[in-house]
């Protein structure tokens, strides 16, 4: 049977929602976006103009969970690539926002640039385990004007072929990006369809819906862009000093979100995305580190399947510096523990301090925790053809199972999981080979991937028009609003 993990009793998951129930009834949401809290109170909340505060009835939080399907497909650029979320399978959602890149070889760091931005962007798009887009660098290079913010979005549909989840910080860049879409993936209707991208919606903690961010995402009504709805408690800082307060914080701030984007477009998609963490006592910080994020991915993802929507869920990631044992061991207690409860999306591999430092190292030992995590999630297989009677009826007391068909049968299959990390050498020629470190080997694999792998081009037709959607772009607009 497969593993399954719960952190949460079905009685604790229904207090967290009769709980989220009424703080939203009670105490509410303030909402800083005029145009959404005209669409709330169209809705039925009741909404105070001056305060700002909306506070959402229980019907209407029910409403908007019937509403939003349960079932859909997340698209991409590449021939026969698509992702059914809700489907009982899950993917890596890359680690996003580094500043500074790390040499795994020497602990240095650099501060990162578009260079790095496009080598990790080819990166993520040349490995299966990462199905979905983030910009794993901070993209400080798209905001001086509308024009780069375009040039932005042309690099990453040219650089990226599965499917893209990013934000606008603007209506206008919105626009932009829309225009973007539509050429790229045939037009408004194909995107509606085929669903190529997913908007970042992030509810400021505790309890806002901020302003800019949120009109940015409304401007996308018509479109049907799924939302992945993503609030940030922060235990002890932005959120209350307990795991469980932190729990209900992220779901009030998500069903909140959810009502407003079903009051825009009914039978929107909707991800279930809730990332709450805990703060670092010692620097007030995000670390990643404490092993508890890996309860609290469990605990999203089994929130999420309470509502029966799709769920991407983060468990963390480390708050030290250099790829290694601590780095990795950190990570692989927590996705362990939030794959077990088998969410549809996971963020994320690549990063570190804080997920402040991209390495691609960590980015290659962080898809095998993943794949390794996988297996242990498929559990023991226990069909009748498994019990192998038959063999052990055949070779009997004493004997062996080499040569048997159905030992060549498990390897070959994956009953036991071979990796691409495991060596095969023996010591001596370990030793003959010069000791080479797996972060050594793990560098020298990040370098070929980046000398060989070719994301697929755009077709030159599409590549001309997205060049004259950029040149207008510059012609036609002011420095970008969103800047600063």
């Amino acid at each position: 049977m497969e593993t399954d993990l719960k952190v949460l009793s079905d009685a604790e998951v229904i207090q967290v929602h009769e709980r989220s129930l009424s703080v939203l009834a009670t105490t509410g949401v303030r909402v800083d976006s005029a145009r959404a809290r005209k669409l709330l109170k169209n809705a039925g909340a009741d909404v105070d103009s001056k305060t700002r505060i909306v506070r959402f009835p229980r019907a209407l939080i029910e409403d908007a969970l019937k509403l939003a399907p349960k079932k859909f497909t997340l698209g991409g650029r590449r021939p026969g690539w698509e992702y059914k979320v809700n489907d009982g399978k899950c993917t890596l959602l890359a680690d996003g926002a580094a500043t500074y890149v790390i040499d795994g070889l020497t602990g240095d760091r650099r501060v990162a640039g578009f260079d790095d931005w496009l080598d990790a962007t080819r990166m993520i798009d040349s490995l299966d385990e990462i199905g979905v887009y983030w910009s794993m660098v901070e993209p400080t290079f798209a905001v001086d004007s509308i024009g780069d913010f375009v040039k932005y979005w042309r690099n990453i549909v040219g650089n990226f072929t599965k499917h893209i989840q990013d934000v606008t910080h603007t209506p206008e860049e919105t626009r932009w990006m829309l225009e973007v879409l539509g050429t790229v993936y045939g037009g408004k209707e194909e995107v509606r369809r085929s669903h190529p991208m997913s908007f970042l919606l992030t509810p400021a903690s505790p309890l806002v819906l901020e302003g800019p961010h949120t009109d940015a995402f409304l401007e996308t009504a018509g479109w049907g862009i799924p939302t992945a709805i993503m609030p940030m408690p922060m235990m002890g800082g932005t959120a209350p000093g307990s795991l469980i307060s932190t729990i209900l914080l992220a779901n009030c701030e998500t069903l909140a979100m959810l009502c407003l984007v079903q009051s825009t477009e009914p039978g929107t998609p909707v991800i279930y995305a809730p990332c709450p963490s805990i703060m670092d006592p010692h620097s007030g910080r995000f670390t990643g580190s404490e092993v508890e994020h890996g309860l609290l991915g469990a605990a999203v993802t089994e929130m999420a399947r309470y509502y029966n929507l799709p769920v991407e869920a983060s468990a963390g990631g480390s708050g030290y510096f250099i790829p290694g044992a601590r780095a990795s061991y950190e990570r692989a207690l927590n996705w362990a523990v939030s794959i077990l409860a088998w969410p549809d999306l996971l963020v994320g591999p690549g990063q570190l301090g804080g997920s402040m430092f991209l390495s691609y190292e960590q980015l290659l030992i962080d898809v095998e925790v993943f794949r390794r995590s996988n297996r242990l999630s498929d559990g023991i297989n226990t069909t009748t053809k498994e019990w192998l009677e038959v063999d052990l009826a055949a070779v009997g007391p004493g004997g062996n199972f080499l040569n048997r068909q159905s030992t060549r049968k498990a390897l070959r299959s994956g009953e036991v999981y071979i990796s691409d990390f495991d060596s095969n050498l023996t010591y001596e020629a370990w030793v003959s080979s010069g000791k080479p470190t797996l972060i050594q080997e793990l560098n020298e694999w990040a370098k070929e991937i980046l000398a060989t792998h070719k994301p697929l081009p755009l077709d030159p037709a599409v590549d001309r028009e997205l060049d004259k959607i950029e040149q207008r772009a510059r012609r036609e607009t002011k420095p970008n609003p969103s800047k600063g």
